[in-house]
């Protein structure tokens, strides 16, 4: 069966498209769309975009057969001072997915999360993190591929899996 996708290694040149991608993962709650700027400006989501690609970011971009982009998951190394909202280590990659609305249920978001996981422990990353609010539906996606909470916030935790 043709998955109607393919995966390829992010690009300095995918910067904008991964920012319409941060924007789609905080905007996954229906009817609360927060504009572009706002989301981007937010000091919780600019720092996972800021600046990219720093030699220590990876990604992972998906295309319809069109070779248009549908979708991306990306990793970051945030330092102690300035740690992102699933933050577990300077050691650990912090991993943020986003997918277009139209390309979701359609095995895009469990291909980009299982190959952005393989490339972190190609990278040498024994471990990987990420935040997720309790309410969003992706979190049992990351729970079906091997993350567990390792912190639990107000309406937001933490989860980690092992990259091998």
């Amino acid at each position: 069966m043709d998955s109607g996708f393919a995966l390829r290694r992010a690009a300095q040149t995918d910067a904008v498209f991964l920012g319409d991608m941060l924007v789609e993962a905080a905007n996954w709650r229906a009817g609360g769309m927060r504009p572009r700027h706002e989301v981007l400006m937010s000091p919780d989501h600019r720092r996972y975009l800021a600046g990219w690609k720093r030699a220590a970011d990876e990604g992972l971009v998906a295309t319809g057969a069109d070779g248009v982009p549908v979708g991306a998951a990306w990793y970051r190394m945030l330092p102690q001072d300035a740690p992102g909202l699933g933050f577990i280590g300077v050691a650990v990659p912090e991993l943020i997915l986003g997918v277009h609305p139209l390309w979701r249920a359609r095995g895009v978001g469990r291909a980009l999360l299982r190959g952005l996981i393989e490339l972190a422990g190609t990278q040498g990353h024994a471990r990987i993190s990420l935040s997720v609010e309790r309410d969003n539906f992706a979190r049992n996606l990351y729970r079906a591929e091997g993350f567990a909470v390792v912190a639990e916030g107000l309406a937001r935790d933490t989860m980690v899996r092992r990259t091998a």
